[in-house]
């Protein structure tokens, strides 16, 4: 026999309750056996049909649940009971037609929410979290209720192709992005990509692992999972949390023996432990709130990061993403990439590319100086060698969208063989 509304809806509150901070990683049919097991020490006489209902409702997300598996849904935004809005990639920000009605139903979602907290205490005034789809949220209560900001996850990330293909850049950047990632075998770029926040710089970033080579060893360090690591075998995943901090992590990373660290973002200390990474030999790639290279320098050079200008060079790239206004549509684009080359009175930056915000076009690539002239002297290859392999690559992706390998495992997978037998791959998509 089922229980009457009000009654559910308390012992549903109550479960909910018991069960904040434990459901964090737990999944499939454990999940549904801990939920049981909790209902079940509330009330031992509920019926099937009652606990088949409450495990259900521990993995619905009322009213955004459509939103949270929607592709083009970027970031959902619940102004506690008010309103619900939405940053659509392409469209930009829309308010929506669902809202959170009382604040008996605000509560019972951040309740959900709590479940999976697993850093902090889930009664905390601010969260951060991972909702069971991998979406990232942030819960700030307040006065009028609980504000909850979720970063959307994407089951299929977008790779360097879907980028292309929505016209952030061309193929020849894509050449070029595919050199500074594998760096001819011997020698990666130590990139940094700037931007503002919602710019795509993770998304930049993510894409590139498609163009890592198999045998490296990749540390990632990030404050929330949001790198999709799964084409790099030997790669160790770290995340923040309130007793290990950015630094330490950087830190310790040197202790791993890694053949390349990535920082999910870098903001304050670590930047100096990094920097460390690049004069050991290791090469290190992060993102960095900034809008333009010379922005990233000046970043970098003041506190709370504090890097000496002697060593800035040690990068070797900076690669600009931009959210612009283009034909009344907002869109991702590579607005900047820059080379560091070398030290004067300040530190200088060679501008390979640039875009223009007035006519919304961009000048071509130029070829690579100072990144080239260090791989030739690494490779035995000259630099003109350089040039057509980067623009070969290029050409190789442009093949690649052509046949349909779009996805970041499927260009991986193809980078592989190109690395093992160059003649033989090409060979097999027809160039």
């Amino acid at each position: 026999m089922t229980m009457d509304q009000k009654a559910f809806v308390e012992l549903e509150e109550a479960v909910f309750d018991e069960l904040a901070g434990k459901l964090g990683g737990v999944k499939g049919t454990d999940l549904d056996k801990y939920i049981e097991s909790v209902a079940k020490s509330k009330n031992p006489a509920l019926s099937k049909e009652d606990i088949s209902r409450i495990i259900k409702d521990a993995k619905l997300f009322d009213p955004i649940d459509k939103y949270l598996d929607d592709e083009s849904i970027e970031d959902i935004m619940i102004n506690n009971t008010s309103d619900i809005f939405v940053y659509r990639s392409g469209t930009g920000q829309e308010k929506v037609s669902e809202k959170l009605n009382d604040r008996q139903a605000l509560d019972m979602l951040v309740r959900k929410c709590r479940m999976y907290v697993t850093e902090g205490k889930p009664d905390n005034k601010i969260l951060d979290l991972h909702l069971p789809n991998g979406s990232r949220a942030n819960i700030v209560d307040s006065p009028l209720g609980a504000d909850i900001t979720i970063r959307n996850f994407k089951k299929n990330a977008l790779s360097i192709i879907d980028m292309v293909n929505a016209g952030e850049f061309s193929y020849n950047m894509a050449g070029r992005l595919w050199i500074y990632a594998e760096g001819l075998r011997v020698r990666p770029a130590n990139l940094v990509i700037g931007g503002m926040p919602g710019s795509g710089k993770t998304t930049l970033l993510n894409a590139m692992f498609s163009f890592f080579r198999p045998e490296q060893r990749v540390v990632v360090i990030e404050d929330t999972y949001e790198i999709n690591t799964e084409t790099q075998e030997n790669c160790v995943r770290l995340e923040t949390s309130a007793e290990v901090s950015m630094q330490d992590l950087v830190k310790n990373s040197l202790r791993m023996r890694p053949d390349m660290i990535i920082v999910g973002e870098v903001r304050g200390e670590e930047a100096k432990d990094m920097m460390t990474a690049m004069n050991i030999g290791k090469i290190c790639m992060s993102t960095i709130h900034a809008s333009t290279a010379r922005d990233v320098v000046t970043r970098l050079q003041h506190t709370p990061m504090d890097i000496e200008k002697d060593i800035i060079p040690l990068i070797d790239a900076i690669i600009i993403v931009t959210q612009v206004n283009d034909g009344g549509a907002s869109r991702r684009k590579i607005t900047q990439v820059s080379e560091v080359a070398g030290i004067e009175s300040q530190v200088l930056l060679s501008d390979l590319y640039t875009y223009d915000y007035k006519t919304h076009k961009s000048s071509d690539i130029l070829p690579s100086v100072t990144y080239r002239d260090t791989l030739a002297k690494l490779t035995g290859v000259p630099p003109t060698g350089i040039i057509a392999e980067e623009r070969n690559r290029g050409k190789i992706l442009e093949k690649l969208n052509g046949l349909g390998i779009r996805d970041i495992k499927s260009i991986n997978e193809f980078c592989r063989e190109y690395y093992d037998n160059p003649e033989r791959a090409m060979k097999k998509i027809g160039l």
